[in-house]
């Protein structure tokens, strides 16, 4: 009995064994490609089938016998396979696109480039305009000695005509002797106001194009661009350039870039004279009267009008509607040092026999009470909505606020920006401090700030512009008639639109 039970357990071993060694034959099988059939030998009369599997991984080839062993069919091991290589896909996939979105980050920062003029402080802009202006042969005004922290990103120069002209060669070819001219009055301030300094700008320019030749080989639409950049670059060491004069400089390039190929240099010329001209009669004179206009309807006889500062615009509003439309008002001129710009405009209003009353600004909140209307100009109006205009309108501005007196800013078309501005430190005019000086000459404590370059403890700063938010303006007079602050992106947007046809 014994021995028969060995021989029964043996024989199971065995089958066993046979077993395993067939699955491996048949793993082994699989591993090798298919082979086509051929014509069996007469000897072996064994059918040879063509088996088209698909092709194994490396993993079931070194482990054949793994496939098998888990008890999973073929087709569940490919979904498997499938999900897992889906799985490596998206996990390589999902970081791309934050990524995707970093680059593209740093694509719209470098096209939204952050201007020079408020770059100051870095060393790299620096070195740029000083290699920029000896490029060109353009002098340049020395660093101011005491400079304000605060406006360290700003350009603080030397305003002084005589550290600008030393350096000017008397045969000065790259700059025309109307520029020249022109920059010089800009820098003592014999030409002040956005439209006065716009319209100068223009007829230096038109002596610019009447007095330049084509060099040989050699277009003028492109030439003339680069001869311009020598001129636009000295009147800004002169003065910054105003939001109206960059408009304008920006309005002369688009038409020199735009003239028509068949133009001779005669034909260009004259249309460009033509297109200046047409600017200045439409986007000042004619403006101008309509705001006039416009405005005037505002006033009524007894009214108590307000204003600050000098404003040709605002002057031609109260002579229209004292002199033309007969109603009898009194104006408070309002004004500050160190420019006492009201003074031009209280001569100007006596000699047309408008009653006037003189004050400073410090008096604004007692005189306030009495005002039935403010009328202020701007210097531009950005596309937020708020007023840039000359240093104490915010003031002025608030105080007729808190009074609930109606605030009309007139202002031009022309003068609106696409810059974004909230306040007045991101971007100003630094002016001369010596004007501060000036100023105060004959008051008793003039001598302890007359050599205020000798004090280190002492810096004097003298501004030019501030910001009022939108949210103190009633309305803005413009050509298109009486609009919100809110509407200058709109009426942007309709003349480039216009400007584009």
């Amino acid at each position: 009995m014994e021995a028969g039970k060995k021989g029964q357990e043996k024989t199971k071993e065995e089958i066993l064994a046979e077993r395993k060694a067939k699955k491996a034959e048949k793993a082994a099988k699989k591993s090798q490609p298919a082979v086509k059939a051929t014509t069996p030998t007469p000897s072996v009369p064994v059918p040879v089938t063509v088996v088209s599997e698909p092709p194994q991984t490396f993993k079931e080839i070194s482990n054949p016998a793994k496939a098998d062993e888990t008890g999973k069919s073929k087709a569940e091991l490919k979904a498997e396979r499938r999900q897992k290589q889906e799985a490596q896909r998206a996990a390589k996939a999902a970081p791309a696109a934050p990524e995707a979105k970093q680059s593209a980050a740093p694509k719209a920062a470098q096209a939204k480039r952050i201007p020079d003029q408020i770059q100051a402080d870095r060393p790299s802009v620096e070195k740029r305009l000083v290699r920029k202006c000896v490029t060109q042969k353009v002098p340049q005004l020395p660093p101011a000695e005491r400079k304000i922290q605060l406006f360290s990103h700003l350009h603080q120069q030397e305003r002084r005509i005589g550290l600008l002209t030393k350096d000017l060669s008397i045969n000065q070819s790259n700059i025309h002797p109307a520029v020249i001219k022109l920059g010089l009055q800009y820098a003592s301030g014999i030409i002040c106001g956005s439209n006065a300094r716009a319209v100068a700008l223009l007829e230096a320019f038109k002596k610019v194009i009447s007095d330049y030749s084509t060099p040989e080989h050699k277009e003028l639409s492109r030439d003339l661009e680069n001869s311009l950049k020598p001129c636009i670059n000295f009147l800004k060491q002169c003065r910054p350039i105003s939001v109206s004069m960059g408009n304008v400089i920006r309005f002369l390039k688009r038409h020199i870039t735009n003239i028509p190929s068949e133009y001779s240099d005669v034909q260009a010329k004259q249309y460009l004279h033509e297109q200046i001209d047409k600017y200045i009669q439409e986007n000042v004179e004619l403006a101008g009267k309509a705001i006039c206009q416009e405005a005037s309807k505002k006033i009524a006889s007894g009214d108590v009008i307000l204003t600050y500062g000098y404003s040709s615009l605002l002057l031609q509003i109260l002579l229209k509607a004292f002199n033309e439309d007969n109603k009898k008002f009194r104006v408070v001129v309002l004004d500050s040092s160190p420019r006492s710009e009201g003074l031009q405009l209280l001569r100007r209003l006596v000699a047309a026999k408008i009653p006037s009353v003189y004050m400073l600004i410090s008096g604004a909140s007692y005189i306030m009470p009495e005002v039935t209307k403010v009328l202020l100009g701007a210097h531009a109006l950005l596309a937020n909505g708020n007023v840039m205009s000359r240093v104490g309108s915010s003031q002025v501005a608030l105080v007729a606020k808190a009074h609930n007196v109606p605030v009309l800013v007139c202002c031009e078309t022309h003068k609106f920006c696409e810059r974004v501005q909230t306040d007045s430190f991101v971007f100003n005019e630094l002016g001369d401090p010596d004007d501060l000086v000036a100023a105060v000459k004959g008051k008793p404590f003039v001598h302890s700030i007359a050599n205020w370059r000798e004090l280190p403890q002492l810096s004097l700063l003298n501004l030019t512009y501030d910001v009022t938010p939108g949210d103190l303006v009633t309305a803005v007079i413009t050509e298109l008639g009486s609009v919100p602050c809110t509407s200058v992106p709109v009426v942007l947007r309709v003349k480039h639109a216009e400007t584009a046809i």
